[in-house]
C-alpha cells in the first residue's frame, strides 16, 4: 500500500498526515492508496499528481546524490505544493540546505533511476510520471514523530 497507509491528501490538508483506512481505498499506479475519508479519497481520484509524492516516494536527497532510497511517510516536506518524502532527517536537512539544487539534482538523478524500477514501484513511477517543479515555493516540514 502506498504511503504506508497515511492519507496522501491529508499531507496537505491537516497539521500532520493522518491514517487512512481500507474502507476508503481506491487503486492508482497498480497500488492501493488509503484515505481517512470519502470526500478526501474522490479529491485524490479527480487529480492524483497533485498528492502523490513526487518521484514515487523516493527521498529526493538520495535521488539528487545519485541512487533511490525509500522515503518514509513521517519525514516529508511540502514544497511548491508537491509533497517530497526523505530517507532520514539528515537528508532532509541537507534538501533545506539547498533546495532548488536538490531539486534539480533529484530530477536528473529520477530520470536516469527511474526506469530501473519493478513491480508496485515501477507501476507508481509510472502513474506519478512527473519530474518535481525545481521553483520551491512555501516550504514546511513533516516533524517527523
Amino acid at each position: 500500500m502506498a504511503l504506508e497507509g497515511y492519507d496522501p491528501v491529508s499531507y496537505f490538508t491537516e497539521p500532520e498526515p493522518v491514517q487512512g483506512v481500507a474502507d476508503f481505498e481506491y487503486q492508482w499506479g497498480g497500488v492501493p492508496w488509503y484515505f481517512a475519508s470519502a470526500a478526501n479519497r474522490d479529491v485524490f481520484m479527480r487529480n492524483p499528481e497533485i498528492y502523490a509524492p513526487q518521484f514515487g516516494g523516493h527521498c529526493v536527497t538520495s535521488l539528487a546524490r545519485g541512487y533511490l532510497s525509500d522515503g518514509k511517510p513521517r519525514l516529508y516536506v511540502i514544497s511548491g505544493m508537491k509533497l517530497y518524502l526523505f530517507y532520514s532527517v539528515a537528508n532532509r536537512e541537507a534538501f533545506f540546505q539547498s533546495e532548488d539544487t536538490s531539486l534539480l539534482d533529484a530530477n536528473s538523478g529520477w530520470a536516469k533511476l527511474s526506469g530501473t524500477l519493478t513491480g508496485e514501484e515501477g507501476s507508481v513511477a509510472d502513474a506519478v510520471g512527473k519530474a518535481a517543479d525545481v521553483a520551491p515555493a512555501e516550504t514546511e516540514a513533516g516533524t517527523g514523530h
